[in-house]
């Protein structure tokens, strides 16, 4: 059978492409969250929200996902953390989703399985413009130093809805909370990170067959 010879794409020298940076405020008789991102950025964080354990998340997303990342955050914390972490998570998700626009180019799925010592975590994600989250973590403490760790899954949730992202999350392995947690986000760092950069062969196309997400 004869086959014909088909153009091979490649990308065009020169191409350049919109800035994928956004910055966002939510005010609300709980909490000031101001973040700001740049989705092409080298990994650079500065976190004040208020929570040390989340500051030190931030800071993994922000160094594994290469991107600058900038959180300031006041919060009812008297009170507890689950205010400010779940609307620090959405202040997240709403600046991922500006960033994103239209999400032209985009690779759009992710997926990475990180170890930390013990501890294996697995996450695969779609920037789908369908929001799902499903939570495979089995933490066995309550708290990691004075952060409750009922608050990882709000925390995703939050970041699930408002970037319109489909996400999965397995735990493989692990015993040690700390080190659960922090794989589950250094694996969606680089899950995100994959996702996010852009395919040279479809840089100015959204990645559906539908042609819209």
């Amino acid at each position: 059978m004869q086959t014909q010879d088909r153009p091979i794409s490649v990308p065009t020298p020169g191409l350049t492409y919109p800035s994928r940076q956004a910055r966002v405020s939510r005010t609300t008789g709980e909490t000031d969250v101001q973040v700001s991102l740049n989705l092409d950025g080298t990994g650079q964080c500065a976190a004040k929200t208020g929570i040390p354990f989340l500051d030190h998340m931030l800071h993994q997303i922000a160094s594994h996902g290469l991107i600058d990342l900038e959180v300031q955050a006041k919060g009812d914390i008297e009170i507890d953390d689950h205010h400010t972490n779940e609307d620090v998570g959405i202040t997240l998700g709403m600046a991922l989703h500006q960033a994103l626009g239209d999400r032209k180019g985009i690779t759009r799925f992710g997926h990475f399985v990180a170890p930390l010592d013990e501890s294996l975590v697995q996450v695969a994600l779609d920037f789908s413009g369908r929001p799902h989250l499903s939570y495979g973590l089995e933490i066995p403490t309550q708290r990691v130093g004075t952060y409750d760790t009922q608050l990882v899954r709000e925390f995703f949730v939050a970041v699930v809805n408002h970037s319109q992202m489909t996400l999965h999350i397995r735990q493989l392995d692990g015993i040690n909370s700390h080190h659960i947690i922090e794989a589950t986000f250094k694996a969606f760092a680089r899950a995100m990170r994959m996702a996010t950069e852009v395919d040279p062969r479809r840089a100015h196309l959204i990645p559906s067959s539908k042609g819209v997400i």
